[in-house]
C-alpha cells in the first residue's frame, strides 16, 4: 500500500487497470485451457490408466506372481548389462507399439533372441523391429475392431481356444514354413509366432489385447499370458518403455497453456510500454545537475591518474619545461632551447652567484625527465626545488629592474642658472 500511495492518481489508475487485465487473462486461461484426456492418449504405456494404456495388464502380472519390471533405459544396455549372461527361455521382453528405427535397437533384440529369450512386439513398427520380419499393410483389413479367430493349433491360442478382439493396423506375409499364424482376421494373420536362433519372436497386429479398455474382451488376457509363457522361478519380464519416448524439440516447451501465456504477456507488456511513454510529453522529474569539481578535486584526480599509470617523469617534465621557459624569459634567452648547463651559465651572467645554488638541482631535473622508473617522492622533491628556484629568479629579476630604474633617474643632467634665466625671459 505504501507503493500505491507514492504514485500519482494517473499512475495508480493505470497500475490497477494492468493488474485487472492480468487477473482476467489468468482466469480465462484457467477456465478455457483444455485438459488432457487420458483416454485420448493412444500410447500403450504401462503407467497409463486410460483406455489405451496398459497399466491393468502390468498390475495383473505383478499380482499374479510374475517378475515383471519396467525398462526405460536404451535397449543395448539391456542386452549388454542384464541379458548378456542371463538370456534364455525364462527372459521375456514386451515391446508394445515401439517407436524406433535405430539399428542398435534391432541388434539388441536380435541378441536377446539368439540367446534364447522371448520377444513380444506389437503393431507395424513392432514387426519391423523384429529380425526376419514379414510385416506389411493389407487392404483386406479395415482399421476397426475385429473378432480374430484361432488359425490352426497354436500354443498361443491355448487349449480352450476362442476369439480375440483386436484392431489390426497391419498384416503378416507367411512366406516361410516356420512362421506359424495363431489368429487371423479376414483371412490375414494378426498373431504370428516364429523361432529366431534359440529364442521365440511373437508379433501382434496391434496392442489392443493388452490395453486397459479391451484386455477383458474375448480371450485377450489368455493371449497375453500364453505369449509370455507360464511363470517360472527364474522368469524375468521386461516391459520396455524406452521406445515410447518421442523425440523432443525446443518447441515442446511452448505447448499447452505456455504459448497463450507468452502471447498475452507480450501484448500486455507492449501496451504497458506504449501507455507509459506516450501519455506524457516531457520528463516527470528535472534532470540532475552535474556538479562541478573544485580545483583541489581536479588536482587530486590528475595526481591519481599519474599515480595509476606510473607517469612520474611526465609530471616532472611539465614542471621542468615551465621553469626553463621562465628562466629563459628573465635571462633574455627567449625562444632558446637551453640545456641545464647552458641555463646555469645564462643565469650566472645575468644574476651572478645565485646560479651556483641552482646548478645541481637543474642538472638533476634534466636527468630525471628521461627516467621512467622515477619514484614519486623523488619527483616531488625535484618539483619543489624547481618551484623555489623559480621564485628566487623572479625576486632577483624584480630587484634588478628596480635598481636600473633608480640609476636612470640619478643620471639625468641639471639645468644651469643662466639657462633657467634665459628660459624665463623667453616665456615673458
Amino acid at each position: 500500500m505504501k507503493l500505491f500511495g507514492s504514485l500519482d492518481p494517473q499512475d495508480r489508475r493505470m497500475l490497477w487497470i494492468i493488474l485487472s487485465l492480468v487477473a482476467v487473462v489468468l482466469v480465462l486461461l484457467a477456465v478455457f485451457t483444455p485438459r488432457e484426456d487420458p483416454n485420448q492418449n493412444p500410447l500403450p504405456d504401462s503407467n497409463l490408466a486410460g483406455q489405451h494404456g496398459a497399466k491393468a495388464a502390468f498390475t495383473l502380472l505383478e499380482q499374479s506372481g510374475y517378475r515383471v519390471q519396467r525398462w526405460d533405459q536404451p535397449l543395448p544396455d539391456l542386452a549388454k548389462q542384464t541379458l548378456a549372461q542371463q538370456a534364455g527361455p525364462s527372459t521375456v521382453l514386451i515391446l508394445a507399439e515401439p517407436y524406433s528405427n535405430e539399428e542398435a535397437d534391432r541388434a539388441a533384440i536380435a541378441q536377446i533372441l539368439q540367446k534364447g529369450g522371448r520377444v513380444l512386439a506389437t503393431g507395424l513398427r513392432g514387426g519391423m523391429i523384429l529380425p526376419g520380419n514379414e510385416v506389411t499393410f493389407s487392404h483386406d483389413i479395415s482399421f476397426a475392431a475385429c473378432e480374430a479367430q484361432p488359425d490352426g493349433l497354436s500354443p498361443l491360442a491355448g487349449p480352450n481356444s476362442g476369439p480375440i478382439w483386436i484392431i489390426p493396423n497391419s498384416s503378416w506375409k507367411e512366406t516361410r514354413p516356420e512362421m506359424r499364424s495363431a489368429y487371423a482376421c479376414a483371412g490375414q494373420p494378426v498373431v504370428v509366432r516364429y523361432p529366431v536362433g534359440r529364442g521365440t519372436a511373437i508379433w501382434w497386429a496391434s496392442s489392443t489385447p493388452l490395453e486397459n479398455g479391451s484386455i477383458t474382451r474375448g480371450r485377450n488376457l489368455e493371449l497375453l499370458l500364453n505369449s509370455i509363457g507360464p511363470p517360472t522361478p527364474n522368469q524375468r519380464i521386461f516391459w520396455d518403455e524406452s521406445l515410447h519416448n518421442p523425440v523432443h524439440t525446443q518447441w515442446d516447451y511452448v505447448r499447452g497453456p505456455v504459448w497463450p501465456l507468452l502471447l498475452f504477456g507480450s501484448l500486455g507488456f507492449a501496451l504497458l510500454v506504449i501507455f507509459s511513454f506516450s501519455r506524457r510529453s516531457g520528463p516527470i522529474r528535472p534532470l540532475p545537475q552535474t556538479p562541478r569539481t573544485t580545483p583541489i578535486e581536479f588536482l587530486e584526480a590528475l595526481g591519481a591518474l599519474y599515480r595509476s599509470t606510473g607517469a612520474n617523469s611526465t609530471a616532472l617534465q611539465i614542471a621542468w619545461e615551465r621553469f626553463r621557459s621562465q628562466a629563459a624569459l628573465v635571462t633574455g634567452q627567449r625562444n632558446q632551447n637551453l640545456s641545464a648547463a647552458q641555463l646555469t651559465e645564462a643565469i650566472e651572467r645575468r644574476f651572478g652567484s645565485i646560479a651556483k645554488s641552482m646548478e645541481k638541482d637543474l642538472l638533476a631535473a634534466e636527468e630525471a625527465c628521461s627516467d621512467d622508473s622515477l619514484k614519486p617522492r623523488t619527483a616531488l622533491s625535484i618539483v619543489q626545488s624547481l618551484r623555489r628556484h623559480e621564485e628566487t629568479l623572479r625576486a632577483a629579476s624584480s630587484h634588478r629592474a628596480q635598481n636600473s630604474a633608480e640609476g636612470a633617474t640619478l643620471s639625468q643632467p641639471r639645468a644651469t642658472p643662466w639657462v633657467a634665466v634665459a628660459s624665463k625671459k623667453a616665456e615673458g
